[in-house]
């Protein structure tokens, strides 16, 4: 499991708990969303990384 991975699961655990916290998820079925969270967690993430290394390329370009 790489990093991105680790956070995506640590900020989806993070989130599906608070959601059940404030009553919009149970926790019969918390399964249910847990994965779609997971995956837009990581989407997120990867996609935030790779924007990171897109304007460090471009900043070394410019220079």
């Amino acid at each position: 499991m790489d990093q991105a991975q680790k956070q995506a699961l640590q900020v989806t655990k993070e989130i599906v708990v608070k959601f059940i916290e404030v009553g919009r998820i149970s926790p019969n079925n918390c399964h249910e969303f847990f994965s779609q969270i997971y995956h837009e967690v990581l989407r997120t993430i990867v996609s935030g990384q790779e924007s990171e290394s897109g304007s460090l390329e471009s900043e070394e370009k410019s220079e």
